[in-house]
């Protein structure tokens, strides 16, 4: 596999395409992977992944169906009919019919990777002072979980403060407390949207995206 090249992984098969080739997906029968072709609810040409100039990009050619796409924070995005975006490192692509089907991109790395914080072991400084211990950590992976899974266990949704509470077998009230002081600590120095209806999901993409806690958290939960 050439330093360009993108990799495809769907299901148990591997695909290297090189920077002059495509790789095309849906229920059509001349597509590079066709799924499902008894499922009308996906499109005959659902998307196409391939390269311009340097750069790889995900094409969703259906005039009607949205495709999504999950980061490797496990944030999720909708790419509506005849959009397209850059893929970059991994991506993971969805493709809902009766049941989802899903696609695993690998592409070069951006040469300048955004600089993240990583929060391990003992007390860290989450943003402008506001300190994240392990029992804070273990709560936002307990309550995040979702996001963190890969396969039919993916959910881009915060659990609810009971479920959470009880994969650790702690009260409710004493998960509710460290996760409400906590986005009351990160409100406070700045950190946007932690306030509102939305306020788990901001506080979740914050989790995420500054690396706070990563899918190699998830045995925390799972001993």
């Amino acid at each position: 596999m050439g330093d360009r090249d993108l990799r495809v992984v769907a299901g148990d098969t591997q695909y290297d395409i090189a920077p002059e080739e495509s790789f095309t997906f849906g229920r059509g029968k001349s597509c590079t992977v066709q799924i499902d072709p008894d499922d009308a609810a996906i499109s005959r040409l659902a998307g196409a992944v391939e390269c311009v100039g340097s750069v790889w990009f995900l094409t969703n050619h259906s005039s009607s169906r949205p495709l999504a796409t999950v980061d490797r924070f496990g944030l999720r995005n909708v790419l509506a009919p005849g959009n397209r975006a850059v893929v970059e490192g991994r991506l993971r692509v969805i493709v809902e019919g009766a049941r989802s089907h899903e696609l695993v991109l690998h592409a070069p790395e951006p040469v300048s990777p955004p600089i993240v914080a990583v929060a391990t072991g003992q007390a860290t400084s989450a943003g402008a002072g506001v300190l994240v211990n392990d029992q804070d950590r273990l709560a936002l992976v307990a309550l995040f979980a979702g996001y963190l899974q890969e396969g039919d266990r993916y959910d881009p949704n915060p659990k609810s403060y009971a479920a959470a509470a009880a994969r650790l077998g702690w009260p409710r009230t004493t998960l509710v407390k460290r996760i409400e002081y906590l986005r009351l600590r990160l409100d406070r120095a700045g950190v946007p949207n932690l306030q509102g209806w939305n306020a788990l999901h901001a506080l979740a993409e914050y989790a995420l995206t500054t690396e706070l806690i990563t899918k190699d958290d998830l045995p925390l939960i799972h001993r």
